[in-house]
């Protein structure tokens, strides 16, 4: 996994830029710890940040192909793709010759072979760009589901892009600009494919391809979703599920350098590790490593609740000594999250506010301890949009609602009684922004994407609908952020639940099936119960966790208040004051106020920190 950005121009000599493109490059170097390169033509210069994961010492990027002593094409890659065997045997059966044992040179030789149809062909996570030296033209392209992310500015004579959006910030003619529709973006919890809170910067849709030419931008969709009649039978479809998850959970074991599993103790981590397991064993190149996320006192400090109804580590550990696995628990105290610092690390990798409180601080800590045994790591993420895991799919007056069906639901995700994070801004900032009219603004977009079969009775029509909205507008936020706390450690994650074979398939699964037995994601539990203990394969969905220290939200709204009395902050000036002083008042408990106190101290860093203009 990488970092990519570059910069095309096509009225100007950019090899004279060496400077820009470095420092667009430098960005990126948290993606990339181990390597970094330039390339530079007279309208295009690309940069490129390395990982190194498959082929340590032939995977060098830029990657450039000859021919006769000519340069015909350049390629910045980020990703891996898992069908690169087979697609190198295909093409040295049409001529081709290799000279690495790199994915990259694949994905670059299948440029030359396919041209921006190569997309379709690829098997994988990946965004990249490849410029064509004889046709002095630009392809950005985007792995399927979005795992990993891939934005762009529009420049008058080209375009400038990278994988992420500090990158374009260190161009000199791009700038942090955000205004009433960047905050809607940002705050609605409706997260629209293409957009970004920052004006005039876009990201490459997932399952789209971006082409750049002196006669302009344009944009192809090669991958959507597609409503198809399933006609397997329930025992069919569950030997399906478990022949796709065993095929993907194989190739994508394939590194070159230390792997790890990422453990909850969930039904969808631990199918992930006992499947990994299983594969490493038949190989003779077990144990898997596995890890998990703890909090210092939490066995003290846990209360159950109808979100979160057990602890995580027993199950971990009883899934790990079932399956063999070398367990590790990465254990966080409340200073450990609180740190400023480390919040610093979170903000630099979100290049925004993130607005889910320390949930974003341990996943970055927690990445950092595996960091320090391996650089690949395997995710159950995507698993619950899949199968139909959260809370949400199971709710009739949820499912009911012309909204997104996960708005109402987030606002409790640090525990019951909470206020919204927007809490805390100010009330004639709300009434503009108009966020709930906003998001259903976004729904009806949404929804009307939504492929259908003729004929579905209702509830198979809305459950298709749930179902969409959750694979195109709730996974690429969850995505996004396992994406970046990732990269900021240098770590590569994996999601065999996002293999498009596999979300093809299961999407077009009858919502009956999908809860045959009664419960959440019933046929990922039948496809895998062989494989998992019996109390880990009827475990009740838990979300990812946050910490029940009480020093956690009490040292955040100390920090708040000394924002509040120093007066320097730019974000005083969206906070409703009044509000404010009663969230530092001493009868207030700081837990019914952390949501909103953790996103004013986030804009309080980014406003700070990027230098951001508001045009409210």
């Amino acid at each position: 996994m990488c970092g990519i950005t570059g910069w095309v121009a096509f009225e100007r000599d950019l090899t004279a830029e060496r400077g820009v493109i470095d420092a667009m490059t430098a960005t990126q170097a948290r993606r990339g710890p181990d390597a970094g390169g330039v390339h530079l033509e007279p309208h295009a210069v690309l940069g490129h940040r390395r990982l190194a994961v498959i082929d340590i010492a032939g995977g060098v990027q830029p990657m450039t192909v000859e021919h006769d002593g000519r340069t015909l094409a350049v390629l910045t890659y980020s990703g891996e793709v898992y069908n690169h065997r087979e697609l190198r045997a295909e093409l040295e059966a049409a001529g081709h010759r290799f000279r690495t044992r790199s994915d990259t040179e694949v994905v670059l030789r299948a440029y030359l072979e396919w041209g921006e149809h190569l997309a379709e062909r690829l098997n994988g996570m990946f965004a990249f760009a490849v410029w064509d030296i004889r046709r002095e033209e630009l392809l950005l392209v985007r792995d399927r589901m979005g795992v990993k992310p891939l934005y762009y500015h529009r420049t008058p004579d080209g375009v400038v892009f990278g994988s992420e959006v500090k990158a374009l910030f260190a161009h000199p003619a791009v700038r942090p600009v955000v205004d009433l529709d960047g905050l809607r973006e940002l705050l609605g919890y409706a997260r629209t494919p293409g957009l970004t809170p920052y004006r005039d910067i876009h990201e490459v849709r997932p399952g789209h391809v971006v082409r750049v030419r002196r006669e302009g931008l344009s944009v192809r969709r090669y991958w959507a979703l597609e409503a198809r009649e399933h006609r397997d039978s329930l025992e069919a479809t569950v030997a399906t599920v478990r022949a796709l998850l065993d095929d993907i959970v194989h190739r994508q074991l394939e590194a070159d350098v230390p792997l790890c599993s990422l453990l909850s103790g969930g039904l969808d981590s631990s199918a992930v590790t006992a499947l990994a397991a299983r594969t490493l064993g038949a190989a003779g190149a077990g144990p898997v490593r596995s890890f998990s996320v703890g909090f210092a006192g939490q066995s003290e400090t846990f209360n159950a609740n109808d979100v979160r109804q057990t602890q995580d580590g027993p199950f971990a550990r009883l899934l790990a000594d079932h399956v063999g696995a070398n367990h590790s628990v990465v254990e966080l105290d409340a200073a450990d999250l609180t740190d400023p610092a480390r919040r610093s690390v979170v903000l630099r990798a979100r290049d925004l506010p993130n607005g889910v409180g320390d949930m974003d601080t341990s996943l970055l800590l927690l990445f950092r301890g595996v960091r320090r045994h391996s650089t690949v790591a395997l995710s159950g993420e995507s698993a619950d949009e899949l199968f139909g895991g959260y809370r949400w799919f199971h709710d009739p007056a949820t499912i009911a609602v012309d909204d997104f069906p996960w708005a109402l639901g987030l606002t409790g995700i640090a525990g019951g009684g909470a206020t919204p994070r927007e809490h805390l801004l100010d009330a004639e900032l709300l009434r503009k922004l108009d966020l709930d009219g906003y998001r259903r603004a976004r729904y009806r977009e949404a929804v009307a994407e939504v492929p259908h079969l003729p004929e579905a009775d209702p509830l198979e029509r809305r459950m298709r609908e749930i179902s969409y909205l959750n694979l195109t507008r709730f996974v690429c936020i969850l995505l996004d952020r396992k994406d970046r706390m990732s990269m900021a450690n240098g770590l590569e994650v994996r999601v065999p639940f996002c293999d498009h074979r596999l979300v093809q398939y299961v999407f077009n699964a009858p919502w009956a099936m999908k809860s045959f037995d009664g419960r959440e994601k019933s046929l990922l539990r039948a496809a895998v119960r062989d494989v998992l203990p019996a109390a880990v394969a009827e475990r009740a969905k838990s979300p990812y966790p946050v910490t029940t220290d009480p020093h956690y939200p009490a040292k955040l709204r100390a920090e708040l208040a000394r924002l509040a009395v120093e007066r320097t902050s730019p974000a005083l000036d969206l906070l409703d004051r009044r509000r404010l002083a009663d969230a530092l008042a001493p009868d207030t408990d700081p837990q019914s106020v952390r949501l909103a106190v953790d996103l004013a101290l986030d804009f309080d860093a980014w406003l700070t920190e990027y230098r951001v203009t508001l045009e409210l």
